[in-house]
């Protein structure tokens, strides 16, 4: 995760102002909103830090931790209830934080890590392999879940990329 993040934040930290702006990618949510490099790695910090609160919410014994599979009936969702539900919660961080400077999104990300590392330092191996209900990421293990964020910082450094052939894949290319 501290590699992954390392090489991320050199990744980003090579991009001028314009290439972090710059609207790249259309918003699953909504085709008209348009996310830029910046809100791409600003997201990740709303990940893991709801990675982090799923697990808190398995460690306390709550149902349906990861808070996705039900509805607030306790209905079942269909795939593309959930897909739609995760769209909109992303859309809604986005525009909360399209406008902050790089700065602030190294520090949400960071305050992100530090909360994911702070719980990984309170769990023991056996809860590491415990399976956190509902979770569809990794191998649905709680150690697999947390270590899903570095997966989940290269597959959206990949989508900028793929859009931006001004954007390359490692630092000082």
């Amino acid at each position: 995760m501290n590699e992954s993040r390392t090489w991320l934040l050199a990744l980003y930290s090579e991009l001028s102002d314009e290439q972090l702006h710059r609207p790249l990618t259309k918003s699953e949510h909504d085709p008209h909103n348009l996310w830029s490099a910046l809100d791409h790695f600003g997201h990740l910090a709303l990940v893991e830090r709801n990675f982090v609160e799923m697990i808190r919410r398995h460690l306390v014994g709550q149902q349906n931790p990861v808070g996705l599979l039900k509805d607030e009936s306790g209905a079942r969702r269909t795939r593309e209830q959930i897909g739609a539900v995760v769209h909109a919660m992303t859309d809604r961080y986005q525009l909360d934080h399209h406008n902050d400077s790089f700065s602030t999104a190294v520090a949400l990300t960071a305050d992100a890590r530090s909360a994911t590392l702070q719980l990984l330092a309170q769990l023991s191996d056996e809860q590491l392999e415990e399976r956190l209900e509902g979770a569809p990421w990794a191998d649905g293990t709680l150690g697999g879940v947390l270590g899903a964020n570095a997966d989940h910082a290269r597959m959206h450094w990949q989508w900028v990329t793929a859009v931006d052939p001004f954007i390359t894949g490692a630092p000082s290319d």
